[in-house]
């Protein structure tokens, strides 16, 4: 089996962390804790994080029709079951081990649940770099993950505060869940990316396709003056909080191994959808749990996903859960 040498992993380590995602979130972050007045104002907060869900979910339609049904379907369905899975893990942990809110423990299930985009991008340049492939239709199953991940992470808050309140009844919590803003956005771009026309995909590509990731740069450096803001909320979960952002992966990880493994991927393409199993979103997840669940914690939940896990699978979890199925594939 070929490794990485020390060299090359740290040069991929540099390749992924020093991009202008990673560092308008670190500089977000530390012009707060200087005291800077950066600040986006909410309208504009709110018009990216509906321009990077409708984007993210009309991506992955048009991925899922070009893949095709046959070809897709059983990788689909273990896609679709650890996107359920993972979240009620997550969140189980979050409130059982870490003791947080029912609120902070879903939104941590939503980034735990979720996948991380340029995580996903890693694992594929690693697997061609070690000559490894994998099933084209994998970009597909990323925003299968993305999407349940989050419905169930907010149905669970939801009947968290059913339980606590003795609230609405399961009709109104559905309604809730299924025409709040960040789900209609996730499920509607896929439904609308899915049945258009590949000439009608390419016509809106201008916009939806060259200007999103400058948006994303832009929501990143919102989201770190945001973390930094609530950066003294982890201290209640100290340590704890970083365990939980080292061993999720690799519990995550195992379960998509295991059921891709199940769904009959080749060892690229379970190798992929494991490493998919153990990033946590910085994208989705941050912008669908800001508006449904603003009372979460994005100090907790944005430094356990970005600051803790994501370097965390570059330098450790891709080579780890690659060997792993490799193993487990008997090559």
């Amino acid at each position: 089996m070929e490794a990485k040498t020390p060299v090359q992993a740290i040069d991929l380590l540099q390749t992924n962390l020093l991009t202008p995602v990673v560092l308008a979130f670190a500089l977000g972050a530390v012009a707060r804790l200087l005291g800077s007045d950066l600040k986006f104002p909410e309208s504009l907060y709110t018009g990216l994080s509906i321009y990077l869900l409708f984007a993210i979910g009309l991506k992955g339609g048009h991925e899922l029709a070009v893949a095709g049904l046959a070809a897709i379907w059983k990788p689909a369905l273990a896609t679709l079951l650890l996107g359920a899975v993972v979240p009620l893990l997550s969140y189980t942990v979050a409130r059982k081990v870490l003791r947080l809110t029912s609120a902070d423990a879903a939104a941590l299930a939503a980034h735990y649940g979720s996948v991380s985009a340029v995580t996903f991008a890693a694992v594929l340049a690693y697997c061609d770099a070690l000559r490894i492939s994998y099933e084209g239709f994998m970009p597909a199953l990323v925003t299968l993950l993305e999407v349940p991940a989050i419905v169930v992470a907010i149905v669970i808050a939801r009947l968290a505060d059913r339980r606590e309140s003795a609230g609405t009844g399961w009709g109104a919590l559905f309604k809730e869940v299924l025409t709040g803003r960040s789900v209609v956005l996730l499920a509607g771009g896929l439904l609308v990316g899915r049945f258009c026309t590949a000439a009608a995909f390419e016509r809106s590509q201008p916009l939806f396709g060259s200007l999103f990731y400058g948006v994303l740069v832009l929501f990143m450096l919102d989201m770190g003056t945001v973390a930094a803001s609530r950066v003294s909320e982890i201290g209640r979960s100290g340590w704890a909080l970083a365990g939980f952002a080292i061993a999720m992966p690799l519990v995550n990880g195992a379960t998509g191994l295991a059921l891709g493994y199940a769904a009959g991927l080749g060892v690229g393409g379970n190798a992929v959808l494991a490493v998919m199993s153990a990033s946590a979103s910085y994208i989705a997840a941050p912008a669908a749990v800001r508006i449904a669940l603003p009372e979460a914690s994005p100090g907790i939940y944005l430094t356990a996903s970005i600051g803790i896990t994501f370097p965390f699978n570059l330098a450790v979890g891709i080579p780890v859960l690659v060997a792993l199925t490799r193993y487990v594939h008997g090559g």
